[in-house]
C-alpha cells in the first residue's frame, strides 16, 4: 500500500513537470526525496547527501545513491532503475543525467533551494537545467490521511510530554537540564528523534524566541518557556507552552498569558477552506493592537508541519494562499518582553472541510 502511495505520487508529480513543460525534475531534498519514494528522509550532514531523484516527464524515474546506501535503496526501488555512483560522483551522475534526459524538447528541472552554486555550475555545463521550485512542497501542503494519523500520533506524545512539565520545574534546575529530561522522556516513548532541538527558556531567556537553554536555571518563581517537538513514524510535531514555576505568577505574566491565548482562539475560530492564511495572523495582531500590544508580538503567527518541523505555508504579513483541507499547520502567537521574559502558546491545527481541529 505505501509503495502505491509513493507511486501515485510520482505520477501526480510528473503532470505537473509535464504542464511546465519540463523533461523532468531533478529532486535533491531530502524531504522531497522521501515523499516521493520512502527513501532517507535526512541527509547525513549538510556537505553530505544520500542521492538525487529523477523524475522524467517520459514515464521512467531513477533513485540516484551511493554505495553505502545500496541495500536499503533496493528495499524501496527497482535495480534497474537504480544509479548507484561512487567516486568521482558529480561526474557519473553528470553523464547520467545527459544520457538519460532528452532535453531537446524542454529543460530539467530542478530545486534551485536545495543544490548548491557549485553543483549546479558543474552540471549546467552539458545539461540544459532550469530552477523549478515548489513543485513536490505544493503537494506536501495536503496531508493524506496515512499522514494526518502519523501527526496525530506525533501530536499526541508531544502532550504526553508536556504534562510532565510542571514537576520537572524543579527550582535550580538548569535550561539544558530541563531540556535533556524531555528529550529522554520523548526516546522512551518512541519517538525516533526530536523535530528540533528543545527550547528551554526561563526568565528573561523566554523573550528570546529560539532561544538555546544553558545554565541559567528555574527559579522559585519565575516564567519557563518550552518549545518542543518530536518525530514519530517519520512526522513531526511542534508545540509551545509557557509556564510558571512556583505558585506567586505576577499580574503581567497572568494579563500576558490571558492576551496570547485569546489571540490563539480568535484566529483558530476563522481558520477554515477559503479563508485567506493572513487573515489569521491580521487577526491576532489585531487583537494584539486593541489592547495595546502588538510591538511585543514579533514573528509570524504559524507555520506548516510534516515531514519537516517547518514547512509550507507560512501564516505571517507574507502570506498569499487560502487555508485548504488537510493542511496542518502551527497558531503560536507570542509576546516578548526583555525585561521579565514572554508567553508564547502553540498549537498545530488540522484544516478540516468545513473548519479546523486543534490536534
Amino acid at each position: 500500500m505505501m509503495q502505491a502511495r509513493l507511486r501515485a505520487r510520482r505520477t501526480r508529480l510528473r503532470q505537473r513537470i509535464s504542464e511546465a513543460g519540463l523533461a523532468g525534475l531533478l529532486v535533491s531534498h531530502a524531504a522531497n526525496r522521501y515523499y516521493l519514494t520512502g527513501f532517507e528522509l535526512h541527509d547525513a550532514q549538510c556537505n553530505e547527501s544520500s542521492g538525487l531523484l529523477l523524475i522524467t516527464a517520459a514515464g521512467e524515474d531513477y533513485l540516484l545513491t551511493d554505495p553505502r546506501y545500496k541495500d536499503a535503496a533496493l528495499r524501496l526501488w527497482p535495480e534497474e532503475n537504480l544509479f548507484i555512483y561512487t567516486g568521482g560522483a558529480r561526474e557519473a551522475i553528470r553523464e547520467f543525467l545527459e544520457k538519460t534526459v532528452d532535453t531537446s524538447s524542454g529543460p530539467l528541472g530542478f530545486e534551485s533551494k536545495a543544490m548548491c552554486m557549485d553543483d549546479y555550475g558543474f552540471f549546467s555545463e552539458t545539461v540544459k537545467l532550469q530552477p523549478a521550485d515548489g513543485h513536490v512542497e505544493e503537494m506536501r501542503l495536503i496531508k493524506d490521511p496515512v499522514e494526518i494519523e502519523a501527526m496525530r500520533r506525533s501530536c499526541g506524545l508531544n502532550h504526553a510530554v508536556f504534562s510532565k512539565v510542571p514537576e520537572l520545574l524543579i527550582p535550580g534546575t538548569t535550561e539544558a537540564e530541563l531540556a535533556w529530561e524531555l528529550e529522554k522522556l520523548f526516546r522512551e516513548h518512541g519517538a525516533s528523534e526530536l523535530s528540533f532541538n528543545t527550547i528551554a527558556a526561563v526568565g528573561p531567556n523566554a523573550a528570546l524566541p529560539h532561544a538555546v537553554p544553558g545554565e541559567d536555571q528555574v527559579l522559585d518563581n519565575c516564567p519557563v518557556l518550552v518549545d518542543m517537538g518530536c518525530r514519530l513514524d517519520n512526522y513531526c510535531s511542534d508545540q509551545t507552552r509557557t509556564f510558571w514555576a512556583g505558585d506567586k505568577p505576577t499580574d503581567e505574566f497572568k494579563r500576558t498569558l490571558e492576551l496570547v491565548q485569546e489571540a490563539q482562539a480568535l484566529a483558530i475560530e476563522i481558520i477554515k477552506p477559503g479563508v485567506p492564511m493572513i487573515d489569521a495572523y491580521n487577526t491576532a495582531r489585531d487583537y494584539f493592537e486593541k489592547n495595546g500590544v502588538a510591538e511585543y508580538f514579533t514573528h509570524g503567527l504559524g507555520h506548516g508541519v510534516g515531514l519537516e518541523t517547518h514547512e509550507a505555508p507560512s501564516i505571517s504579513t507574507r502570506s498569499k494562499g487560502e487555508f485548504k483541507s488537510g493542511m496542518v499547520v502551527t497558531v503560536e502567537p507570542g509576546l516578548y518582553y526583555p525585561e521579565w521574559g514572554g508567553v508564547r502558546w502553540e498549537y498545530m491545527v488540522l484544516v478540516t472541510d468545513n473548519g479546523c481541529e486543534v490536534l
